[in-house]
């Protein structure tokens, strides 16, 4: 099984693939479902999954945003629609990696 980031940077590639059209809803609701998947196969949340939850955070600062709306939200928000949501998403994702020094550089890079 791919890691989370792993995963999000597949789906990037080929996000029709993944999702069934170009949507950052439709990743929201994939990424839920790999994270529910290894809830439910008894699988623990590794150092990834527990540095994404962060994501939230950082969009919501990031916007400037007080409200509890979920992240795919609020970029879609500021969005024009589904499509330049999903771009903007792993063009924040890819920032909120790399200013919070995420990514292993003795393990192959993922971003």
């Amino acid at each position: 099984m791919s890691s989370l980031y792993e995963l999000i940077h597949k789906i990037q590639k080929r996000p029709s693939m993944y999702l069934g059209k170009a949507s950052v809803c439709n990743l929201r609701s994939c990424l839920a479902g790999y994270i529910i998947a290894r809830r439910e196969l008894g699988i623990l949340q590794t150092e990834e999954e527990r540095n994404f939850v962060d994501f939230q955070t950082w969009i919501q600062k990031k916007f400037n945003i007080q409200s509890s709306q979920s992240s795919d939200k609020i970029i879609l928000f500021y969005s024009e629609d589904e499509r330049t949501a999903l771009e903007r998403f792993f063009s924040l994702f890819e920032e909120f990696i790399q200013e919070n020094n995420l990514i292993n550089t003795s393990e192959k890079q993922i971003y």
